[in-house]
């Protein structure tokens, strides 16, 4: 469309509405990117019998604009410290730290995704 000198046009802006749609789109994007790194993490989680893989969890935190992966096995802090361990094959320490910094590029397109389709392209 082309725009003329003299030729008026009206812009409406709602705060609230854009912020509301942005705030959403950030959690839903925080929340995929958190459901893959709870994905990839499990898969590295040291395994004897499951219990440490099966105790991720995937919370989030829509005031603070958060979200978090945790497993809640009494032992999962040391299993993920110890280095000395031994684990089975594909199995390690740092089972959710090391896919912070692997899967960040995969992470960040996922939060991406739900802004990119609000905002438009």
């Amino acid at each position: 469309m082309d725009v003329e000198r003299g030729d008026s046009f009206e812009l409406s802006w709602d705060d609230d509405r854009i912020l509301a749609a942005l705030t959403g789109a950030s959690m839903d994007g925080l929340e995929l990117a958190a459901e893959h790194l709870l994905q990839v993490s499990s898969a590295l989680a040291p395994l004897e019998e499951g219990d440490l893989e099966r105790s991720g969890e995937v919370s989030t935190d829509a005031d603070e604009q958060a979200a978090a992966v945790s497993y809640d096995r009494p032992y999962a802090a040391r299993q993920h410290e110890e280095l000395t361990w031994r684990h089975d094959a594909g199995r390690q320490a740092k089972y959710l730290e090391e896919p912070m910094s692997t899967e960040r590029d995969t992470m960040l397109a996922l939060l991406a995704g739900p802004l990119r389709d609000t905002i438009g392209d």
